[in-house]
């Protein structure tokens, strides 16, 4: 076998295998950093939602993620991924208490009618 061949097939393993380490550490470091973040719980007002589908082609099936962008008091605002079942109890214009531990979402507490209400 050419050692042109050998060398492109070394070098496409070692591609495959860093990639594999990429995804890895990386997960690994978001994990420690969010065990690490301080539990945070903040007045915050519901601006916008959104889904990802992603998969699905062929005989797969497809997955969706939810999240979920909450809006601060200073105006700043955070986009957190959200659990299917507490997407669809949260409404744009909804406000409350956001608790957050890093990138995680923990709990969303609704205080009083949304602002798109009552008005």
């Amino acid at each position: 076998m050419p050692l042109l061949f050998k060398l492109f097939g070394g070098l496409i393993f070692a591609i495959v295998i860093g990639g594999f380490l990429y995804v890895i550490i990386r997960g690994l470091w978001m994990w420690t950093s969010n065990n690490a973040a301080d539990l945070v719980t903040k007045a915050v007002t519901v601006v916008d939602k959104r889904t990802e589908v992603w998969g699905g082609s062929g005989d797969s099936s497809t997955s969706t993620n939810y999240y979920v962008t909450f809006e601060m008091h200073d105006r700043s605002r955070l986009e957190l991924q959200v659990r299917d079942n507490k997407f669809g109890l949260i409404v744009i214009g909804d406000q409350g208490e956001l608790t957050y531990q890093g990138t995680r979402f923990k709990e969303f507490r609704r205080s009083g009618m949304p602002m798109n209400e009552g008005n």
